[in-house]
């Protein structure tokens, strides 16, 4: 039996645009906020809808996004559905707060339009304020178009406030080439939508009188060590929840999405392994690769926090070599998400060879001649079994090629 799917209209919306009617449509109790390129529309437009009475809730603008954090904190702790958005050096303000709010719990959706961090001052996309968020304790979504920052945006708001899970989450999505590019989208009606998420349902609210709650008090040695351990058990077992979350979405809209998505991986001999928007293109350099007889594949993670390991190993079972591409620089280590997948596959059978690009810094630009490139290397690795050049290199660099072992 075919499934029946809502019917849904199609908008033109850019990605910040998406976010903002997620976040409208989940009837939001305060949005505390402070203005940065890229994500400021995201919170301006829901400026907007309250102002022009779409919406009820408050809207507080405040001095910083570290005091926009802590309001959300405290708002969350009184029981309200809340949540806002930031990009690179605002999330680098954030990041004290961001400890307090997984600590205490509490199931804020962050959103976060990825920009470079300075110096130098750079306004475009890159993955640094991701990364360095990446351990504060949130669950970490990735999104790679407009369609999805809407829609993670409204799975974001029910994991999050699920009781097995009770944590916050960011949703990420790159700045200015999802943020800003307009493309179709089809978004539910307000009514579904918010039913899909649910009435929000405090728990251990600090102003409920009847059911008094301490949060954020100090603990030392004697039980420090097993609040964090409980915190770490809570984001590794809400895998089950986002699954759970992605499979009620996809009867909801016909939209599957899987915490490690895979393009051309089922007879795949190498791959590339990328977040964000990136995905997408390397999508197009796999399909044009495959006419000349390279048999050539793309994973990408939906969910950087809790790492899929398990998930990531079957991705790439069978797979001789592999590229992993870091749009952040690891400032003298490998790229993070190279990190993070040789040691996925250093648990399981399969060890491919493993490479790393770096690309992409402040918004330069990753062509198909790059990836094409990627590609030849990755295929050259797979005929000898090993590594033909350096273990990491700097992609699309100007001046003499940057590689190092």
């Amino acid at each position: 039996m075919a499934e029946v799917y809502e019917l849904q209209d199609v908008e033109v919306w850019d990605g910040n645009m998406a976010a903002s009617h997620a976040m409208r449509q989940a009837q939001i109790d305060v949005v505390s906020a402070y203005p940065i390129t890229p994500s400021t529309p995201i919170v301006q437009n829901y400026a907007t809808f309250l102002s022009n009475g779409y919406i009820d809730g408050e809207f507080v603008m405040v001095e910083s996004e570290h005091a926009a954090m802590s309001g959300c904190v405290g708002a969350a702790a009184a029981g309200g559905r809340v949540a806002t958005a930031t990009s690179s050096q605002g999330f680098a303000l954030m990041v004290e707060v961001l400890y307090q709010a997984s600590g205490m719990r509490l199931p804020i959706v962050l959103n976060v339009v990825n920009r470079a961090l300075a110096s130098p001052l750079n306004v475009n996309g890159d993955h640094s304020d991701m990364y360095l968020g990446r351990d504060a304790g949130w669950i970490n979504l990735c999104t790679y178009n407009p369609q999805e920052a809407y829609d993670f945006n409204l799975m974001a708001f029910k994991i999050a406030e699920d009781y097995e899970v009770r944590l916050p989450v960011m949703v990420h999505q790159d700045g200015f080439i999802c943020s800003h590019t307009a493309q179709s989208v089809r978004p539910l009606s307000d009514e579904v939508a918010y039913k899909f998420i649910g009435d929000y349902k405090p728990k251990n609210a600090m102003l409920d009188f009847e059911r008094p709650a301490t949060y954020g008090s100090q603990t030392e040695e004697d039980w420090h060590f097993e609040h964090k351990a409980q915190l770490h058990n809570a984001i590794m077992q809400s895998k089950l929840v986002i699954e759970h979350t992605f499979e009620e979405f996809a009867k909801l809209t016909g939209r599957k999405y899987n915490i490690v998505e895979t393009y051309d991986m089922e007879d795949a001999e190498v791959a590339i392994v990328a977040l964000g928007t990136t995905v997408e293109s390397a999508r197009v350099a796999v399909k044009e690769a495959r006419k000349n007889g390279i048999k050539a594949g793309v994973v990408s993670i939906r969910v950087l926090r809790p790492f899929p390991y398990q998930e990531f190993c079957v991705a790439l079972q069978g797979v001789k070599a592999v590229a992993f591409l870091d749009r952040s620089l690891p400032a003298g280590a490998m790229g993070m998400l190279f990190n993070e997948g040789v040691a996925a596959l250093y648990s399981g059978a399969n060890k491919p060879v493993a490479s790393n690009y770096i690309y992409g810094l402040g918004g330069r630009d990753l062509t198909q001649s790059h990836l094409q490139e990627i590609i030849k290397e990755l295929q050259e690795n797979a005929r000898v079994g090993k590594l033909t050049h350096p273990a990491q290199q700097f992609i699309g660099l100007r001046g003499p090629k940057l590689g190092f072992n």
